[in-house]
C-alpha cells in the first residue's frame, strides 16, 4: 500500500473523487488503482483567502506499488496497521482493574481479547444511570457525590468534548481509534487530524465496549469503591472493596489502578497503605466562552459560514515574564461549560461539546500553571488541598448552591465586579452569579490569566472581547499527585499494582489514558 501525503483537496471535495486526486499525484491512470482511502485530514487555513483541506490517502494499486512510489517524493510504501495481542498462558488468578475510564476500559478489552476474564470495579454507576444523575444535578443542582461528571463508566472524559487528539505518537493509538470506531464512535475519528467523538455518542461507545469485555468473560462491578489493599510477600494479593455499605475482598496477584485524577480519598487511602506517591504540578483557571460565530470569523475569514468547514476551534499559549505559564485546554468548539463537582460545597467547571459542535458558544479553559512549590505544604496531598480550597471559594461566591461564579471579560481585566452581561449568555447550568472572580482566584492567578488573555488576543483576534465571560473555576485538569512506577509499570511500594493514566499521574486526555491502560494490560500479559 502506498501513503501519499501532501494532497491538497477542496472544502467540496467527493469521496469518490479521491482516485482522481490520488491519480495524478502518483502520474498514473485512475483504472491503475484499486482502492484509495484517506488516512489523515486537516483543514489549512493558513491563507484566509484559500483555505482547503490537507490529506494523505492510503492507495492500493494493480500496478507495482514499489516502482510507482519510487518516482513521487511524497510517497512511501507502508503496511496497514493490525494490532498483535502479546501472547500469554491462563493468569492464576483473575486480573482486577479499578475504573472505567479510557484507561481501565482500554486495559480490561485487551485483556479481555486474549482471554483473561477481568474484573472491573467502577465506583460510579452505568452509564445510563450516571446521565440521570449527572442531568438532576445540572437541572436542580443534586449532585450525587459518587455518580457524576467525575465519577461512573467512561470517566471524565464521558461528559466532555470527546476529544481524541494527542501528542502521544504511540502506535497503540491505531488500536484505540478502531476500538472505538468498531463500537460506535463516527467512522471519521480513523482519519481527522483532531478527532473526536462528542459526549452524545461517546456513552453508546463506552456501553458497547463494556458489552464486549462482558461477552468475552468480563465482570463489571459498578457503585463499587476501592477500600484497601491486601499483601503478601510485598505482593498484592486482594482488594478489599465496599457497595451499598458491604465490605468484600477480591483475590488477584494484578491490579491495574485507573481512578482517575479526582479519586481523593483513594490517593489518601493508597498514601496510607503506603504506597509511594509525590506531588506533581497542575494547572488551575476558568473556563472562557466566545460566540462561536465570533471564532469562526476569525479562524475562516470568508469561509466561516462554509457547510463543509466544522465549528473552528484554537489552541494558543503563552510564556509570561513572571515565570508561570498560561494556556488554553480542552477546548470545546460549539459546546457548553458544565457543572463537573464531585464533592459536596465544592463547585467545579469543565468544558463538553456533542458530536455536533452546534451550540451558540466557544469555551475552553484558560489555566495557569502551578508547581508543588505553591502549594504551601510538603504533604502528598497538599494539591488537592489547594484544589479543594478553590473549589470552596468558587461554590461560596456563587451563592453555594452550585451555582457557577461568572464575570464578563472587561470587568474581570478591570478589577471589577460584573453588573449585567453582554452578547455572550453564560451556558453554565443549574445557573450562575455574577460577580467578580478575584475574590475566588489569588492574585497571582488573576494576573497571569490577565496577562495571558493579553496575549492571546495577539494571536487571535478578538479573544479579549469584552463581552467574553469567564466562569471559575477549573481546577481538574490533571492529577496533584503522581504514583511512583518502576519500569514495568508497577508501583515502586507493591508488585503487581499498575498505576496507571490520569489519576496516576502519566496520561492527559482519553488517548494517552487509553494507551496507558494497554500498555499495563500487556505487561500483565508479558509476565512483567
Amino acid at each position: 500500500m502506498i501513503r501519499l501525503n501532501g494532497i491538497s483537496l477542496p472544502l467540496d471535495y467527493q469521496v469518490n473523487d479521491l482516485d482522481k486526486y490520488a491519480a495524478k499525484a502518483l502520474g498514473i491512470r485512475k483504472q491503475d488503482i484499486n482502492c484509495v482511502s484517506l488516512s489523515k485530514r486537516s483543514i489549512d487555513a493558513r491563507k484566509k483567502n484559500n483555505i482547503h483541506f490537507q490529506a494523505s490517502l492510503d492507495v492500493k494499486l494493480n500496478i507495482d506499488e514499489k516502482k510507482i512510489a519510487g518516482r513521487c517524493r511524497d510517497a512511501v510504501i507502508t503496511q496497514e496497521y493490525c494490532y498483535q495481542l502479546p501472547e500469554c498462558k491462563k493468569l492464576p488468578q483473575r486480573p482486577v482493574i479499578v475504573g472505567s475510564g479510557p484507561c481501565g476500559l482500554f486495559a480490561a478489552l485487551i485483556l479481555a481479547q486474549a482471554g483473561h476474564m477481568p474484573i472491573v470495579i467502577e465506583r460510579g454507576c452505568n452509564v445510563d444511570k450516571r446521565t440521570s444523575h449527572v442531568s438532576n444535578f445540572w437541572l436542580n443542582g443534586n449532585l450525587n457525590t459518587e455518580s457524576n461528571v467525575q465519577f461512573g463508566e467512561g470517566g471524565a472524559g464521558t461528559f466532555s468534548d470527546g476529544k481524541l487528539n494527542t501528542g502521544t505518537k504511540d502506535k497503540r493509538i491505531g488500536k484505540v481509534l478502531s476500538e472505538f470506531a468498531a463500537h460506535g464512535a463516527p467512522a471519521d475519528i480513523l482519519y481527522l487530524a483532531k478527532p473526536h467523538i462528542g459526549t452524545d455518542m461517546l456513552k453508546t461507545t463506552v456501553k458497547n465496549i463494556r458489552k464486549s469485555i462482558i461477552s468475552l468473560g468480563g465482570d463489571f462491578m459498578f457503585e463499587t469503591k476501592l477500600i484497601g489493599l491486601e499483601r503478601k510477600n510485598n505482593r498484592i494479593s486482594a482488594v478489599i472493596i465496599e457497595k451499598n455499605g458491604v465490605k468484600d475482598r477480591i483475590e488477584t496477584d494484578n491490579v491495574i489502578l485507573a481512578i482517575g485524577h479526582s479519586a481523593r480519598d483513594t490517593f489518601a487511602m493508597l498514601s496510607d497503605n503506603g504506597i509511594q506517591m509525590q506531588q506533581k504540578a497542575f494547572s488551575v483557571g476558568v473556563r472562557i466562552e466566545h460566540l462561536q460565530e465570533n471564532i469562526n470569523n476569525q479562524q475562516y475569514g470568508q469561509f466561516s459560514k462554509n457547510i463543509h468547514l466544522p465549528a473552528a476551534d484554537y489552541k494558543l499559549a503563552v510564556h509570561l515574564d513572571n515565570g508561570r505559564g498560561v494556556y488554553t485546554f480542552c477546548m470545546c468548539p460549539g459546546g457548553s461549560v458544565v457543572a463537573a463537582a464531585s464533592e459536596n460545597g465544592r463547585l467545579v467547571t469543565n468544558g463538553m461539546s456533542e458530536y455536533a459542535r452546534d451550540q451558540l458558544n466557544a469555551n475552553s479553559a484558560v489555566l495557569v500553571s502551578i508547581t508543588p512549590d505553591d502549594f504551601g505544604s510538603s504533604d502528598i496531598l497538599a494539591g488537592v488541598s489547594l484544589q479543594r480550597k478553590l473549589e470552596e471559594n468558587a461554590f461560596r461566591l456563587g451563592g453555594e448552591n452550585y451555582h457557577a461564579p461568572v464575570q464578563r471579560l472587561s470587568d474581570f481585566m478591570n478589577n471589577s465586579p460584573s453588573k449585567c452581561i453582554g452578547s455572550v449568555i453564560p451556558s453554565y447550568k443549574p445557573g450562575y452569579e455574577l460577580t467578580d472572580l478575584h475574590r475566588c482566584l489569588p492574585e497571582s492567578i488573576t494576573e497571569s490569566i490577565q496577562q495571558g488573555i493579553i496575549g492571546f488576543d495577539n494571536k487571535l483576534r478578538g479573544f479579549s472581547d469584552g463581552d467574553a465571560i469567564l466562569t471559575a473555576v477549573e481546577s481538574r485538569s490533571s492529577s496533584p499527585v503522581r504514583i511512583i512506577r518502576n519500569e514495568y509499570m508497577q508501583s515502586v511500594s507493591l508488585a503487581g499494582l499498575y498505576p496507571c493514566g490520569e489519576g496516576a499521574g502519566y496520561a492527559g486526555g482519553i488517548m494517552s489514558a487509553a494507551v496507558d491502560g494497554i500498555k499495563a494490560a500487556e505487561m500483565i500479559l508479558n509476565n512483567r
